[in-house]
C-alpha cells in the first residue's frame, strides 16, 4: 500500500511539473504506456490469488483512474493556458486605424493611368488599338513613312541603331509609333480606325526628354476622311481628357513627311499662378502633330491614294500626363522612387471610364 502511495505521490508530481503537452504525455507514457509503472502493477493481477486480487485490484484500478483524471485535468489546464497565452499574443487593438491591404496600398503608375484614359476616350469613338514591336526594321520605320535614304528628316529623329547583321542590315529601336500604322496598313482593309501607344527610344535626354518616352498615335482609313473629321476627333479628346467643357484649339502649318498637308495643334491654356489650366486664359501650348496621310504612304502601302485617304496624329503620352496632373519633370517617371509613385499614382481600383470621370 505505502508503495502504492509513493508511485501515486511520484506521477502526480510529475503531472503538476509539465509545462507543456509533449512533457504531459511524457509522463503519461511512463505511467500508462504499454511498459509504463501503473501498466506493469496492473500485469501482475493475473498471477495474484482471488483473495490478493479482491485485495489489490480496486487500489490499483484506483490508482490508474486518478493517475488518468489528473493527466486530463493537467492536459484542460495546459490548453487553456496556451489559449490565454495566444490570446495575448494576437491580442487586436480595434482603437487603432485600419491598416490598408496591398489592394489600396498599391499606386498605378501615371503612364498606365493614361493610357488607361486614352483607351476609354477612343475606344468610345470607335477605335481600337493596334500594337508592333520596339525593334524595327528601316523600311517600317523611316522609308515606308516617305523618308527616303539620306532625307535629313532621319537625322531629326536621333535613332539608336543595332549593329549590322550578316547581311549587313541594320535595325533599330523605333523612334515612333508610326511604323505600327504601317503594319496595320498592310495587314487590314480599309476602314481602319485605330490608335498606336507604346514606348519610342530616342537619343536624348534632359527635363522633357528622356531616351525612352511614350507616344500615341491615330490612324483613320477610308474613302471620305477630311480634315474636319481629324479637328472633331481632336476637340473631342482634349475634352474628355482635360476634362473641361469647351476647348479653342488653333492648326499651325508643319512639315512631317508622312503627311501633307501637316500642322501642329496649340490649345488654349492659362498659365496664371504657375498653373496650366485647359478651357480659359490667352496662352497657347503645343500639344501634337497631325495631318492627312500621304499619298506615298498610302501607296507604299499597297492602297491606292486616288481611292483611299485619311489622317493620322501623334502626342506624347508622357507629356500629356505631365500637363493634366502637374508634374514639372520627365525624369522621375523613370527613376522608381515609391515616394514620387505614391504621391503622383492612382489607386489600383479607380478604373478610368467617361461615366464616371478619368481622373477621380
Amino acid at each position: 500500500m505505502s508503495d502504492l502511495s509513493g508511485l501515486e505521490t511520484t506521477i502526480t508530481s510529475a503531472i503538476a511539473a509539465a509545462e507543456d503537452e509533449a512533457a504531459l504525455e511524457a509522463v503519461r507514457i511512463a505511467a500508462l504506456g504499454k511498459k509504463g509503472s501503473v501498466s506493469e502493477l496492473l500485469k501482475t493481477l493475473g498471477a495474484m490469488t482471488p483473495d490478493e486480487r479482491r485485495e489489490k485490484g480496486p487500489l490499483i484500478n484506483g490508482l490508474r483512474d486518478r493517475v488518468s483524471a489528473a493527466l486530463a485535468a493537467r492536459k484542460a489546464a495546459l490548453a487553456e493556458k496556451a489559449l490565454e497565452a495566444r490570446l495575448a499574443s494576437e491580442r487586436v487593438d480595434v482603437t487603432l486605424p485600419v491598416q490598408e491591404g496591398p489592394e489600396t496600398r498599391g499606386r498605378i503608375h501615371p503612364i498606365s493611368q493614361v493610357m488607361d484614359e486614352l483607351t476609354a476616350i477612343f475606344a468610345d469613338m470607335g477605335f481600337s488599338i493596334a500594337e508592333g514591336p520596339d525593334v524595327e526594321t528601316d523600311f517600317y520605320n523611316f522609308t515606308a513613312l516617305n523618308f527616303p535614304v539620306g532625307h535629313p528628316a532621319r537625322e531629326m529623329h536621333d535613332t539608336f541603331f543595332f549593329a549590322p547583321d550578316e547581311t549587313g542590315t541594320r535595325k533599330l529601336l523605333r523612334t515612333h509609333t508610326s511604323p505600327v500604322q504601317i503594319r496595320t496598313m498592310l495587314s487590314k482593309k480599309p476602314p481602319i480606325r485605330v490608335i498606336c501607344p507604346g514606348r519610342t527610344y530616342r537619343c536624348d535626354s534632359d527635363q522633357t526628354h528622356t531616351p525612352m518616352f511614350h507616344q500615341v498615335e491615330g490612324l483613320v482609313i477610308d474613302k471620305t476622311s477630311h480634315l474636319g473629321h481629324l479637328k472633331w476627333i481632336l476637340e473631342e479628346f482634349c475634352k474628355a481628357f482635360f476634362e473641361v467643357d469647351s476647348v479653342k484649339m488653333r492648326f499651325r502649318p508643319s512639315f512631317f513627311p508622312f503627311t501633307e498637308p501637316s500642322a501642329e495643334v496649340d490649345i488654349q491654356c492659362s498659365r496664371k499662378g504657375g498653373d496650366i489650366r485647359f478651357g480659359e486664359g490667352e496662352d497657347w501650348l503645343e500639344i501634337l502633330g497631325c495631318g492627312m496621310v500621304h499619298p506615298n504612304v498610302i501607296r507604299n502601302c499597297g492602297l491606292d491614294p486616288d481611292e483611299y485617304q485619311g489622317f493620322a496624329w501623334g502626342m506624347g503620352i508622357d507629356r500629356i500626363a505631365m500637363l493634366k496632373y502637374g508634374m514639372p519633370d520627365l525624369r522621375p517617371f523613370f527613376e522608381a522612387d515609391v515616394r514620387w509613385l505614391s504621391h503622383y499614382g492612382f489607386r489600383p481600383l479607380d478604373l478610368p471610364t467617361l461615366a464616371g470621370g478619368l481622373s477621380t
